[in-house]
């Protein structure tokens, strides 16, 4: 996800095996010695326009690819932290009145069933009604697999977000029950949603979704549009993609498509019909993945749509799909918002991290990839120096501010997105620093060693998890001293002058 500069103001390579794809199309990918099948998700949705309403049915064949045998399964019900009454606010009380223009709205997801061949009992748990926990019948062996049928009803709230319908578009992003991550340290990630930044954490899944939707919209989705049929009055579309780590659908009335292609990837750009700069975005986001391509490695997929829509921070990342916020009026900003969230495609969407622990590892190095892409690109006329020049004072003045107020600062950027006590404390540790610390270890490193290391990141981790350990060794190897260099700053010690 981005923040705006306004808002913030103050501060593996996947192997196909062809035996298997003779019986059936089962795709895995490498970690280690072990292979592993990847889990998949088979929905059936029809979008209510008129209640708001998203009826699904969900079929997933989970994987067990842990060392541990469980008899639970846990699913993140993510639509239940707009419902009213939820634990933590989905925006910051700063943002409240842009995400809510109309006033207070809620939502919710129903579970109506779920059944292995027959229907079997669930419960809604969590500490805030946020994750479904089905008792298997039988015990999940290593490398077994199980068939589950979920059957659920999402309500929409009137809030411009991921989740949410507005007056412009209407966002599906985190909407269906998602598996929890297991670790075989911690076990399921039940982590509950809260305002700083993207709490969510999966790992890459293949999805097949059909969605029938009112023909008066346009729709702009993740994955590869396989068929589409025209009803009475309504679409119905289906979807295919394989190892990405979500899936979002948006809908609207108010779409003016322009396409083009880079590198054999078709671009989208999805504006509003009375925006003047349609073929201006598209250009940046064809500039995007052509500079990540030759700078990190080539992009997966076959498509990628860049979305206008309505959104109360500047922009988030989605597989396939970026959303970027129809109420940033610059140009420049808006710019740089498209080449952020698709700096994201690489880093979270194909190396993936505990985005909710360590959100300094997507964020830090999309943030970082956009100076890059400025330093590639003159011509966006964003100069490399004087962008590292205005992280360090910005970062400077957060630390000057919150040591007048508190006393004192904790600058530690490897936590929890709830260990942040306020949205400019999460930002500026997340974004700003990590913009200086990776300046800092590029400077170690010269610029040849410090992109040789994120090209190894992505051809090695990637449709993996990153973990801070992993992605510090990996600088190390290229430069002696780069792990004390970023240990200082991810626990708060750096001092920046």
């Amino acid at each position: 996800m981005k923040i705006t500069k306004k808002q913030i103001k103050i501060y593996l390579p996947l192997f196909v095996t062809f035996a298997l794809l003779l019986i059936v199309p089962l795709f895995f990918i490498s970690c280690g010695k072990k292979e592993i099948n990847l889990t998949s998700y088979n929905m059936e949705l029809k979008y209510d326009d008129e209640k708001h309403l998203l009826n699904g049915s969900e079929r997933v064949k989970y994987y067990n690819n842990s060392e541990n045998a469980f008899k639970t399964l846990y699913f993140h019900l993510y639509p239940n932290a707009f419902r009213e009454g939820a634990k933590n606010p989905v925006i910051s009380q700063t943002h409240e009145k842009e995400g809510y223009p109309n006033g207070m709205s809620y939502g919710n997801i129903e579970i109506d069933s779920v059944k292995i061949e027959e229907e079997i009992p669930f419960t809604i748990e969590g500490e805030d009604e946020n994750i479904l926990a089905i008792n298997l019948k039988e015990e999940l062996f290593p490398s077994e697999s199980v068939d589950l049928q979920i059957e659920f009803s999402v309500c929409l709230p009137n809030m411009n977000h991921r989740f949410g319908y507005g007056d412009s578009t209407i966002n599906l992003g985190n909407f269906y029950p998602i598996v929890c991550v297991y670790d075989e340290n911690v076990g399921f990630s039940q982590s509950l949603y809260h305002s700083n930044g993207d709490p969510f954490y999966s790992e890459v899944a293949n999805y097949n979704v059909s969605i029938e939707f009112d023909s008066k919209f346009q729709i702009a989705s993740t994955g590869d549009l396989i068929s589409s049929e025209n009803g009475e009055n309504t679409i119905k579309n289906q979807y295919k993609e394989r190892n990405v780590r979500d899936f979002c659908i948006v809908l609207s009335q108010k779409f003016s498509h322009v396409q083009g292609k880079v590198d054999d990837v078709v671009v989208n750009y999805y504006g509003y019909a009375n925006d003047d700069n349609l073929d201006e975005c598209l250009k940046t986001s064809i500039d995007a993945i052509k500079t990540f391509n030759d700078m990190i490695g080539k992009y997966p997929y076959n498509q990628i749509s860049v979305v206008k829509s309505n959104f109360v921070y500047g922009g988030m990342e989605f597989p396939n799909l970026v959303l970027i916020s129809d109420k940033i009026e610059e140009q420049s900003e808006y710019n740089y918002v498209i080449i952020h969230e698709i700096a994201h495609q690489w880093w979270y969407g194909v190396v993936g991290d505990d985005q909710y622990n360590h959100a300094w590892i997507d964020e830090g190095l999309a943030e970082y990839s956009t100076l890059l892409f400025f330093e590639k690109n003159e011509s966006y006329n964003e100069k490399y120096p004087q962008l590292i020049s205005a992280a360090t004072k910005s970062y400077k003045l957060f630390e000057d501010v919150y040591k007048k107020i508190n006393g004192q600062v904790d600058g530690r950027m490897d936590r929890a997105i709830c260990d942040f006590d306020t949205e400019p404390e999460y930002t500026q540790c997340t974004y700003t620093k990590s913009v200086i610390m990776f300046d800092s270890v590029r400077e170690l490193l010269g610029k040849n060693k410090f992109e040789k290391t994120m090209k190894k990141m992505y051809k090695d981790y990637k449709f993996k998890i990153i973990t801070r350990a992993q992605l510090t060794a990996n600088f190390e190897k290229f430069g002696t001293g780069a792990e004390k260099v970023i240990d200082s700053y991810l626990e708060g010690k750096v001092i920046i002058m």
